[in-house]
């Protein structure tokens, strides 16, 4: 299966969890893939494996709150590969504490890094994107940008909310120029974001007994950027053991 051979693709967070998954699911299907991350090491060591074993694989350092550096990117990934096809806005940290106790710092930190980040990262491809026609971008929101979780972690909720709305209103704008815009929404993932928190109690509060793999949200992300889902844009695919449906 090679859905996507000859498509030329930027992901955000690709050096680990959810965006590693999703760099090895594009690149095993044919595409050429930009990791762009923070995690240099991490990021190169990637691309190497998986340029040893044939894919089409390379890494960038990309501070996603940086207007500059995705311009730089872009930029750079045009000239280097002749257009872009796919993005997958995927970078994003979180906060755990409550509103009450959560300093301003954190908070326009993980607003920079988890929300702002898409919006420049719309803004820097657009044009690409359009110029490709057949674009997709897919962002990775979260069931706690449907839900309120716990009534912990402010910023990270209206962070993955505003993900929610912004890929909509996207969409909408793209609607008729050649590029699809659709958002992903992982339950408990067993990624480096969940840090020490208990996973065995994140099982338990799922319906479905467990908590998800990494792969199994980059399938989802995987159909939402191929021509499988051709007629959709301005979706939320909802990936999360049934957490949002009680």
């Amino acid at each position: 299966m090679a859905r996507f051979e000859g498509k030329v693709a930027l992901v955000t967070g690709g050096a680990s969890g959810i965006g590693l998954a999703t760099v090895e699911g594009l690149a095993a299907e044919g595409g050429v893939v930009v990791i762009a991350d923070v995690q240099d090491d991490k990021g190169q060591q990637v691309a190497e494996r998986l340029s040893g074993q044939g894919r089409k694989v390379s890494y960038k350092h990309l501070d996603v709150s940086s207007e500059a550096e995705w311009e730089k990117v872009i930029g750079e990934v045009v000239a280097e590969h002749g257009a872009l096809h796919i993005l997958v806005n995927n970078a994003g940290i979180g906060d755990n504490e409550a509103i009450e106790v959560t300093s301003k710092e954190t908070y326009d930190r993980v607003i920079a890094i988890t929300q702002t980040s898409v919006f420049l990262g719309h803004k820097a491809a657009s044009a690409a994107l359009k110029a490709s026609g057949n674009g997709a971008v897919v962002n990775t929101s979260s069931m706690f940008g449907i839900v309120g979780g716990f009534g912990t972690s402010p910023a990270y909720h209206a962070a993955k909310g505003a993900v929610r709305l912004l890929t909509k209103s996207t969409a909408l704008a793209w609607a008729k120029e050649g590029v699809r815009v659709n958002s992903i929404h992982p339950g408990f993932v067993d990624t480096p974001i969940l840090g020490e928190t208990d996973r065995k109690m994140l099982a338990d509060i799922t319906p479905m007994g467990r908590i998800a793999r990494p792969e199994e949200l980059a399938a989802g992300i995987l159909f939402l950027a191929s021509d499988d889902a051709s007629f959709m844009t301005g979706a939320e695919l909802v990936i999360d053991g049934g957490y949002t449906a009680g």
